[in-house]
């Protein structure tokens, strides 16, 4: 459990957006940052965010609904959303549990995920679900 970030203290409901503004989200994150990681699939090596998960009610798409955009690949089971003014991927609807949206930690205000410091990598080039 992180609630401290750097110089940033995150908060029980904590706000994130896309890099020019369009897309707000909130997360609700009373543990803070839980589980931060990095992924090697084929998608998250490209996007290369480090990304954390909350449960589907907990973030809440304040503004720029109309401006997100989905991609799905694959297996049609994970939706990855990004601005589709900016091009930052925000959030994602996880494969592997979805119940839960993995988010990017970079988007959150404040938040350098750098100073998050050693993060794990999930090994998605071998999902279970590939099998």
């Amino acid at each position: 459990m992180i609630k401290q970030v750097g110089p940033t203290t995150i908060q029980e409901k904590h706000r994130a957006t896309c890099h020019c503004g369009t897309v707000e989200l909130e997360l609700s994150l009373p543990n803070g940052i839980v589980d931060p990681r990095r992924c090697d699939c084929s998608i998250c090596r490209r996007k290369g965010a480090i990304v954390a998960s909350v449960t589907l009610d907990a973030i809440r798409i304040v503004k720029g609904q109309e401006a997100l955009r989905l991609y799905q690949f694959n297996t049609n089971t994970a939706k990855h959303y990004f601005c589709s003014v900016c091009g930052i991927y925000t959030h994602h609807q996880r494969r592997s549990n979805p119940h839960q949206y993995g988010y990017n930690v970079g988007c959150l205000d404040g938040v350098n995920p750098f100073d998050l410091g050693d993060v794990v990598t999930n090994d998605g080039v071998n999902h279970p679900a590939d099998r």
